[in-house]
């Protein structure tokens, strides 16, 4: 007589990977729930990255040949990092608008306005 094999897996098997699966959601899902703000906060600083580094490019091209690049000295932030970024300040982006530049180093506040985030953006005067 033969035995007949059966196929397929056992009610407890099954329990259990269903209860590993949901362990491994449990802990993974606030990972990528949280994963909009740490997005805004890496926006932010890629636009500030981005206008430190304009600055730096408009400085040393300034230097070199003053009929090349922005003035910047004099400007309001808003107004020099437009005059220095090829395109404008990103939307959704404003940067203080009441701080004057002056000769060497300033700093500029960069502001997110959708969620109010704030960082300092260094522009230099020439």
């Amino acid at each position: 007589m033969m035995r007949k094999v059966q196929a397929g897996f056992t009610l407890i098997e099954l329990v259990v990977v269903i209860v590993i699966l949901g362990i491994l959601s449990a802990v993974a899902l606030p990972k990528f729930i949280d994963m909009s703000s740490d997005a805004s906060t890496a926006a932010l600083k890629g636009v500030v990255g981005a206008i430190s580094s304009a600055s730096a490019i408009n400085y040393a091209a300034r230097s070199a040949n003053s009929s090349k690049g922005s003035a910047t000295i004099g400007l309001t932030c808003e107004t020099a990092a437009t005059a220095i970024l090829q395109g404008g300040i990103p939307t959704g982006y404003t940067l203080d608008n009441t701080a004057v530049l002056v000769a060497g180093d300033n700093s500029c506040v960069v502001t997110q306005t959708s969620g109010g985030a704030t960082a300092n953006a260094d522009i230099i005067g020439i």
